[in-house]
């Protein structure tokens, strides 16, 4: 009997051991959770329940927005809300007995109840941030099968159980309601000490931070820290040591450090971290996306019990100066407000990974360096698109038009202490945005000291539109005009406004759109009627000039300029959006790009005006439009060119130079058309030549061609990976036929599902097989089944040669609703603009001469806030027109060449002054209507004091009255004075500055 007690007692140690080992030995995984989902668009009573039949649900793979084929085909005000279920049978892994479970989701659209195996385990209601729950305890092991369920519903007037409040964000103007489950969800097994995940309103925890400190750019060196929590749900205490491993984008393991070992008592949460100086380093930079993979490893007696691998990038910030540093470089920010959905037609936001990528990247293509994220927070997969191809971004948490309190504000500081943990470690990431519209000091304090609080390293701006002469927000800058700073960067959040189609080249071209005809399909967002919707209707002609017009404002007063700099801005919108319109068409068509991503003319536009740090460091040449019309047509030719002087060839015979307007833009008016080509050759101050563009006319149409496009993978049949269809009309040589508008009849064989494109017509388009293209050239999508195989598609037109494309969908493997390949997998990084240079990013253009003191013949004790640089302060006189003078003393005598300005009223008021230089007249006219400063010239004349005097009455005609986003009564009187406007005597300086040339410093 003692024997058998012996030999029990051994085995029975020996399993214990066995089951201690294995359990240490097991390896933390994380597992794409976005197959065999089930949907039904409908309020069910006890859905949630295991054994619910949904024979008659519709199965698909998340992710997955339940009014997806809306995109595009409805306005946003008429997408369909309600209530739905998702549900999904899964299993856990045979190795997973006892072991920690998270369920991870990138967000829910608008509020979402979540059950496992008929138990309820949370609400979550913001709509936009990822959330997660430890559903260890409701989970059953293998073999057994378990049920997730969630009722979810999208109404715009959704209110927060706890408090009765709508979310200030859930605003069917700017937030594309893709309701359901439209972003990934994810599933975690864990050991039972393990780094916890940055997941804070469901779980309580913040995950793994790293980040990097004393950083030498010139010497490529960092000193890297990588933080994690841990937590202890053993009944005993445990010791354990902890590792660091960063790997390269080869692969390359690069560094190994630890840090100390540490005593986690049983139920203990702790904060542990190690830090090692780097050698070598590749730093993140725009156009550069070089990522690391650091791996945070915990060890118990020298065996790896659980390892969390963050991909991050490193690099160095300063936000001083008027000026964004990265890299210890000068960056004028250049970019787009970009609506947070992203979306495309037919599929909405819910895109696979690379096709993030492939639209992102056009955006630095473009030479963009920044995506303004408006409104709410981008979901994960777009946040690391942008680190990868090397995008700055600006993220915002929720908001609408303007601050809030009570129940909103707080449900505004709760997504943004989320949102800032969950991207925490993405080094695209370069500003938190606190509000769309200017907030009070206390809610930006609120807001910065969350920055200060979980992301103190991550070399980040916090701040909010406007702000201007915020004390506590680290940017600002308002939407449409200029602003300029010698302090804190100050951008344009959002300008350029317009709207045009693809479709219409000019007024000579089919289909003969004339420039702005059309009518208006919406009000603004204030609710008042477009009375007129000229600028909503452009050709490309007309809108790529706008754009070109609208980024000279920044341009001229970049760094380089003087002591007070603009810091750049963002065009609204990137891509044309399924959200608030104001023109013919039921979407916004603001987009340089259209809704597939088939560049417009203001894209080649940006491109030129874009392609430099601050100043121009790559010449180019862009011919808007095309070359091919009648012999009857004689037009104006427009180029977009950064070079000093264009001449434009018409086969090969100089129509001479063009005029040159706002930097960029040069005219050639009344150019007749010849068949054959034109080219624009574009030249420096000296006659060398910089760059050139040319286009030929094209012959009849022939034939169909087709592109299609894939990740590098190719197409994964998983149910919700998408190809692209490039559709072009060519001619016999291959060339597009940009003026062909064909209906081509599509075809699909193989398993995928069509998703197809977008056009002017009926629905726009959307799903169906006859799609026209638009000046020669289209895009369709094409969505993957489960079943892997040969897809055809196929293409045909009356008159034209058909075409076929052939492409194999390879197969994804799933097992039990589990698979650990991941969305964004195999998705490369974009190097292509290289690191960071090291050289000066711009030259000094003007030096500043500096004011010491100024008098005045009304408002004295006011003088100087019209040069203290803070744009929410002002001098003015009493209304008189004999007190409209004031006297500024320089700091030293000095010739002065020029003045900058800006006059209260700036957009519609004009000022009769003349400008005297030691009692000298340099200067007399009528001020011009602006969007900010004007720069006027004076006669040179040594002087220590200039004076600026009224002549006459003010005039007042807004001279920008196509924009209709901002009143300019009530936004541009800065004291909201009613009787402004007819006051005839008055002269109002927020900000003036005074330079001399270089070449006559000495």
């Amino acid at each position: 009997m003692i024997n058998v007690l012996k030999r029990f007692f051994c085995v029975s140690l020996f399993l214990v051991f066995c089951f201690s080992a294995y359990s240490q030995e097991f390896s933390r995984k994380k597992y794409n959770f976005n197959s065999d989902w089930k949907f039904k668009a409908e309020d069910l009573n006890g859905a949630e329940a295991i054994d619910y039949k949904t024979a008659d649900w519709t199965s698909v793979t998340l992710p997955y927005a339940f009014n997806e084929n809306e995109a595009f085909k409805k306005d946003i005000t008429q997408l369909t809300t309600g209530i739905v279920w998702y549900r999904k049978k899964f299993k856990l892994p045979e190795d997973a007995n006892d072991k920690k479970v998270f369920v991870e989701f990138e967000g829910v659209r608008q509020g979402g109840t979540i059950y496992v195996n008929g138990q309820k385990v949370g609400l979550h209601e913001n709509g936009v941030m990822a959330f997660g729950y430890d559903i260890s305890a409701l989970v059953k092991p293998y073999p057994a099968e378990n049920t997730i369920a969630l009722r979810i519903d999208n109404d715009w007037k959704y209110k927060e159980q706890e408090t009765g409040s709508t979310f200030q964000w859930n605003n069917n103007n700017f937030n594309a309601n893709y309701g359901g489950i439209p972003k990934n969800v994810y599933l975690h097994l864990t050991g039972k000490l393990y780094q916890t995940l940055p997941l804070y309103s469901t779980l309580k925890t913040i995950g793994t931070y790293v980040y990097a400190s004393d950083i030498n750019i010139t010497k490529k060196t960092a000193l890297i820290t990588a933080e994690t929590e841990v937590k202890n749900e053993y009944p005993t205490a445990k010791t354990f040591t902890y590792d660091v491993q960063v790997f390269d984008l080869e692969g390359k393991k690069t560094a190994d450090f630890s840090g100390s070992k540490t005593i986690l008592n049983s139920g203990e949460t702790k904060i542990i971290n190690a830090s090692k100086e780097l050698q070598n380093l590749h730093f993140w930079s725009w156009g550069y996306g070089y990522l690391y993979t650091v791996k945070t490893i915990l060890k118990i007696d020298g065996k790896e019990i659980d390892a969390v691998t963050t991909k991050t990038g490193f690099r160095k910030t300063a936000f001083r100066n008027g000026e964004v540093v990265l890299n210890d470089r000068v960056l004028q920010m250049k970019g787009y407000a970009q609506r947070t959905s992203n979306e495309w037609p037919a599929i909405g936001m819910s895109v696979p990974a690379w096709l993030s990528d492939f639209s992102n990247q056009m955006i630095v293509e473009s030479n963009g360096n920044l995506v303004r994220w408006m409104h709410v927070t981008p979901w994960k997969q777009d946040v690391e698109s942008c680190d990868r191809v090397g995008l700055i971004q600006a993220m915002p948490a929720g908001d609408a038009e303007k601050d809030s309190k009570g129940a909103q504000w707080t449900q505004r500081v709760n997504l943004m202490r989320d949102a800032i943990i969950y991207n925490r470690n993405n080094p695209s990431i370069l500003f938190y945005e606190s509000g769309n519209e200017v907030i009070s000091e206390e809610h930006m304090r609120e807001m910065k000291s969350l920055r200060d609080t979980y992301d103190p390293f991550g070399g980040r701006a916090i701040g909010s539109r406007e702000m201007l002469d915020s004390k506590v927000a680290e940017y600002g800058g308002e939407m449409l005009y200029i602003n300029k700073s010698a302090g804190k960067p100050l951008w344009a959040t959002e300008y350029s406004r317009d709207e045009g189609l693809r479709k219409y080249w000019d007024e000579f071209s089919p289909p003969f759109h004339k420039e702005g005809t059309g009518g208006t399909n919406h009000s603004n967002v204030n609710g008042s009627k477009v009375a007129d919707a000229s600028s909503y209707n452009h050709n490309q002609d007309t809108h790529a000039i706008e754009n070109v017009t609208r980024w000279f404002d920044y341009y001229r007063e970049r760094p380089g300029t003087g002591k007070r700099v603009n810091s750049g801005g963002v065009n609204i919108i990137f891509s044309d959006s399924n959200t608030h319109f104001r023109g013919a068409e039921n979407y916004r068509r603001s987009g340089e790009v259209d809704a597939m991503r088939i560049p417009k003319d203001g894209f080649y536009a940006h491109q030129v005006m874009w392609d430099g740090w601050v100043d121009i460091e790559k010449y180019r040449t862009h011919i808007i439009g095309h070359w091919n019309y009648t012999n009857e047509v004689t037009k104006n030719i427009y180029v977009v060119s950064s070079g000093a002087k264009v001449e434009l060839f018409v086969n090969g015979k100089s129509k001479g130079f063009g005029r040159q307007s706002t930097q960029f833009l040069f005219t050639f008016e009344n150019i007749h058309w010849e068949s054959g080509s034109v080219k624009a050759v574009s030249y420096d101050a000296n006659n060398k030549v910089l760059s050139e563009d040319q286009k030929t006319t094209s012959g009849t149409p022939f034939a169909i061609r087709l592109t299609p496009r894939t990740s590098t993978q190719g197409l994964l049949a998983n149910g919700a990976d998408v190809a692209l269809v490039d559709v072009e009309v060519v001619d016999k040589k291959g060339n597009r036929c940009v003026l062909d508008n064909s209906l081509i009849e599509f075809y699909l064989n193989g398993n995928a599902e069509w998703l197809g494109g977008i056009a002017q017509g009926p629905d726009n388009y959307i799903l169906s097989k006859n799609l026209p293209v638009e000046n020669g050239v289209n895009r369709i999508m094409i969505r993957s089944t489960l079943n892997a195989g040969e897809i055809t598609v196929s293409a045909k037109f009356k008159g034209l040669q058909s075409a076929k494309v052939i492409l194999k969908s390879k197969p994804f493997l799933t097992k039990d609703g589990l698979t650990e390949q991941l969305p964004s997998d195999k998705t490369p990084s974009y190097l292509g603009r290289g690191a960071t240079p090291e050289t000066p990013s711009y030259t000094i253009k003007r030096t500043p001469v500096f004011i010491s003191s100024a008098t005045a013949s009304a408002n004295a004790d006011d003088a100087n806030k019209s040069y203290d640089d803070n744009e929410l302060t002002e001098w003015a006189n009493d209304g008189k027109i004999s007190t409209g003078k004031i006297i500024y003393t320089l700091a030293e005598p000095a010739i002065v060449n020029e003045t900058v300005v800006k006059f209260t009223g700036w957009r519609s008021k004009s000022y009769p002054i003349r400008i005297l230089a030691n009692g000298k007249e340099v200067y007399q006219g009528n001020t011009e209507q602006s969007l900010g400063y004007i720069t006027i010239p004076l006669k040179p004349v040594l002087a220590k004091e200039i004076t600026i005097e009224l002549t006459g009455s003010n005039s007042e005609k807004d001279g920008f009255e196509t924009i209709v986003e901002v009143d300019p009564n009530k936004e541009l009187d800065l004291f909201k004075d009613k009787e402004a406007a007819k006051t005839k005597g008055q002269l109002r300086i927020v900000e003036i500055e005074f330079y001399k040339k270089n070449d006559e410093q000495n």
